[in-house]
């Protein structure tokens, strides 16, 4: 345990409050991850222009509705790349801490191809969607509905370029985050 003067200090001795942030570092921002916070930015206008017309000017604006949903779904499919990215999906490693560490690591390896397999196939068969939907129009906004279907194949795309990125780093350094709960994607060989 930590005494109590080893900690940092945020009242100087005169009394009052010192204290520094952290210098913000936002080199390792993917480009994914810009892209998602666009859509979230432009969610949040939109919803913050839907909110002022029906409760300020008593007059709601009846697009907001429908493209602040699909701005949602923007920002959730592109979103999604940067937990790929980072390997935080959700995973039960109780399993790996009891089985014997060459099994794990095959295990481990089948895990890395069978999501690279699945974002291949959500890739696949959202293109069919597309194709099947041709030109079908938005219910409100005269705009095509592929527009949203194809954000999200740009999202399953990049889940796909992610696990394959992933699945590299774990073979490069020979364990994955199931192998060894205390690692991260940031503990690169």
């Amino acid at each position: 345990m930590q005494a109590i003067e080893d900690l940092p200090r945020v009242m100087g001795e005169d009394g009052e409050f010192h204290a520094q942030d952290e210098a913000v570092d936002l080199s390792g921002t993917t480009v994914e991850a810009w892209v998602a916070l666009g859509f979230f930015w432009a969610l949040g206008l939109t919803v913050f222009y839907q909110f002022v017309t029906r409760y300020v000017l008593n007059d709601s604006a009846s697009w907001t509705e429908e493209i602040a949903r699909y701005l949602l779904i923007a920002t959730v499919f592109i979103g999604a790349s940067i937990g790929v990215a980072k390997n935080n999906h959700i995973q039960v490693d109780f399993f790996y801490r009891h089985m014997p560490a060459t099994l794990g690591r095959w295990m481990a390896r089948l895990v890395d191809l069978l999501r690279i397999l699945f974002f291949a196939a959500a890739v696949g068969l959202t293109i069919q969607m597309m194709l099947k939907l041709g030109n079908a129009r938005m219910t409100i906004v005269d705009l095509p509905m592929n527009l949203v279907y194809g954000v999200c194949a740009l999202g399953f795309a990049a889940m796909f370029l992610r696990s394959i990125w992933v699945m590299r780093i774990h073979l490069r350094r020979g364990y994955t985050v199931l192998e060894r709960v205390e690692s991260s994607m940031d503990d690169r060989a």
